[in-house]
Formats: C-alpha cells, structure tokens, sequence
C-alpha cells in the first residue's frame, strides 16, 4: 500500500535548513505554495531531499522534481538515483522527459521542429581544437562556453580576443570530461533581458523578466540578477506554447525561456523541464493548474 500521493523533491541543504536568507526563504515558499495546492486537492503529500537516504520511494505512487538545484553537483549519483526510482514510481516530469532535458543537446532536436534556437556550436567530449580554433571556424567575437549538462551558470564563461588564452586551461579540463557548447554573445540579454514563461500542461499562467546586475551577464539571482513582472505579448506566449508542444510528449510543467537575439528574433535559450524556478510566488495561482495537472494524471496512472 502507497502511502504517499506524491513526494516534492527538494535540495538536501533546502530540506530542514537551519538559517534562512531570503534566498531559502523563496525556496521554501515555492515548494510550500506547490505542496499546499496539492493538500487543497486531496493529495497526501510530503516534501524531501532527492539524496535522502532512509526514504523508500516505492511509498510513494510518484515524485516531482521541483528544487534539485544540487544534481549537477554529483551527476553520477543522481544518475544512478534515477535509475532506481524510476522502477518504483513515477516521475513528473515523467523519466524520458527528465533525460532529454537534462543535456542541452535536446535544442537540436528542438531546432529540427522548427524552434528558433541561440545558434550554438556543440563541443563533444575530447574534443581536440583550441578555443582559438573555434573562433577562428565560427568567425565570432564575443561568446559565451558553457557545460551541456549544467545549472545555475555553473562554468559559464564570456569570452573574447582578451581572455580567450586565459580560459584555455579550464576548457581543456571541463572537455576532457564533459561536452560543451559555445554560443555568441546575446547583447540584448544584457540590455533587455530574458524572459521566462511558465507553461502548464501546455496551458502558459505567467512570465517574469531576469535582468542581469549591472556589469555582468548572468541573469539568475545567484549572481545578483533581478526578477521582474513581465506581460509578454500574444507571440511570446505562443512561441513558448509551440515549443512545449514540440516535444516528444507533453510535459507537466515547463519554462521556455525567451531573448531577442542579435538579429531582432524571439529565440529559446532554455527549455526548463527538470527543477526550473516557476516563481509561483509571482502567481500563486499557477500552482493549483499545475496540481490540478498532477492529480489528473494520477488518476490516469491509476485506471
């Protein structure tokens, strides 16, 4: 006998934190907003860290992943986690979605839909070429590296003529164990910013705007970005529905972050399908259409 509904899956420093900053705060809060939309529904729900080591996930008839923010950390460990679980309860997103997702090799597969995508170089592991070579084939100036297989701008790095030799050593080290990608730099990101949507089973709630602090490029709140209110327009939201849809199936939640690129395009950045920030603090709302989600599709897993 199950005896949970649905397991909301946490960061094990963000379970039972013992000092709040405002930053665990909103985290808590989000989850809290998540798990009390599905309590409103009837659900039986609890909230743990995916690492946790004494839960049985075969008490639970699915988890949603929703602050993981440390998985990248330990892939490895994560990897094989999900491996385990997935034979014992459902994932929402669901496993084949959380694996497509996880490696930024799924804009490709996007890209052959027809989704405006950042034009990106993918860099396999072991890749040989300097990262002179690479701007000598592509012919740009100003780029941006970073992990296929990362969060929250982890070894992300803005790159020009000056500080190329610099960053060769690193670059060596990451692809020598990772694939990489290399995109040009997005100017309108910085004076712009970018916008993510939120996308609910195919139904889009929100937006907020993410603008990078002064002298950086790196819109997330780690690195001292700012989240605004944002109203995009009627082809903003159908672009992020159209590349939700474009997926192999359709998942629970979504944020399709979104950029005017040099050439005046809306273009996708990040299709988030994982652990994205949803800023259900922004609208509380959007958080009972994603349980309202949640428990129809356990009443599907259940017929």
């Amino acid at each position: 006998m199950q005896k949970y509904d649905v397991v909301v899956l946490t960061d094990h420093r963000y379970a039972h934190p013992s000092k709040l900053n405002d930053y665990t705060k909103n985290i808590i809060v989000e989850d809290a907003l998540v798990v009390n939309a599905m309590g409103k529904l009837g659900l039986n729900v609890i909230r743990l860290a995916w690492s946790d080591p004494h839960f049985d996930w075969s008490s639970t008839k699915a988890v949603l992943f929703r602050t993981t923010w440390d998985y990248f950390d330990d892939f490895p460990k994560f990897s094989n986690w999900l491996n385990r679980i997935s034979k014992v309860t459902n994932l929402f997103n669901s496993d084949s979605i959380i694996r497509w997702n996880i490696d930024k090799h799924y804009l490709q597969d996007l890209k052959a839909k027809g989704v405006h995508i950042s034009e990106t170089l993918f860099l396999e592991k072991g890749d040989k070429k300097t990262l002179e070579d690479l701007h000598t084939e592509t012919g740009w100036t100003e780029t941006v590296l970073k992990p296929c297989v990362s969060g929250a701008a982890r070894h992300t790095y803005k790159l020009n003529p000056e500080n190329r030799a610099k960053h060769q050593g690193i670059y060596e080290t990451l692809i020598a164990n990772e694939a990489m990608m290399l995109q040009p730099f997005q100017k309108n990101i910085v004076s712009e910013g970018e916008i993510s949507m939120m996308v609910f089973n195919g139904q889009f709630t929100h937006a907020i705007l993410k603008k990078a602090k002064a002298g950086d490029f790196r819109v997330q709140d780690d690195f001292g970005g700012s989240v605004h209110d944002y109203k995009p327009s009627k082809v903003e939201i159908q672009f992020a529905i159209d590349t939700v849809k474009a997926c192999n199936e359709l998942p629970l939640y979504a944020r399709v972050d979104i950029f005017k690129d040099n050439n005046g395009q809306i273009a996708l950045a990040e299709l988030e399908l994982v652990e994205p920030e949803l800023w259900f603090r922004h609208h509380p709302d959007a958080a009972l259409i994603l349980a309202e989600g949640i428990k129809e599709k356990l009443l599907t897993l259940s017929c």
